[in-house]
């Protein structure tokens, strides 16, 4: 992989009531969506976006499964992925180990939900925007990308410990579905 040099940005997050420094750009609705490799529970390197070629994407980076917010949000988008088309895929990215995953999985009961870890090079992180360099995890966003890899939803939270609006990703999700 191409070393590249990610904007730094400050002022978006705080940790510790310090301004956390978060590498790459904000991804914007329409944008194509970059595609990343990131690691399955059993350390393979799977190209996400090719690897789900087809279908709706709908992308939750989170910090780490073992937060209280965390384990939440899984569990909820778990849920909610039973009630989805199957031409919609959910993925949950974290930088937790992938070892860590699959135990944390085996443990939730999530089998609806690809979960996959970003530990190796981050490259979720830089390309979407999402990595948190003085701690090296994710800050919690959503996306939903379309069949045609377009960006139909993007949503940053403004604080780790803030879940997502899964009403409004849901739909995007629908809506990207019902557009192509």
């Amino acid at each position: 992989m191409n070393k590249q040099a990610w904007p730094e940005r400050k002022g978006l997050l705080q940790l510790a009531g310090q301004d956390a420094t978060i590498v790459g750009a904000d991804i914007q609705i329409g944008d194509e969506a970059p595609e990343f490799t990131a690691q399955t529970q059993d350390w393979q390197p799977i190209p996400v976006l090719a690897s789900t070629k087809g279908k709706v994407r709908i992308i939750a980076a989170v910090p780490s499964l073992e937060t209280t917010t965390c384990d939440r949000e899984t569990r909820r988008f778990n849920q909610e992925a039973a009630a989805l088309s199957e031409d919609i895929v959910v993925i949950v990215i974290s930088t937790d180990l992938p070892y860590t995953q699959k135990r944390w999985c085996g443990a939730a009961g999530i089998d609806r939900v690809l979960v996959v870890s970003d530990h190796m090079d981050a490259e979720f992180g830089q390309k979407y925007g999402c990595l948190i360099k003085e701690r090296r995890i994710l800050r919690r966003a959503v996306f939903v990308i379309d069949r045609n890899d377009q960006v139909a939803y993007a949503d940053y939270m403004p604080v780790l410990s803030q879940e997502p609006d899964y009403e409004a990703v849901l739909q995007a999700a629908r809506n990207a579905l019902a557009s192509s």
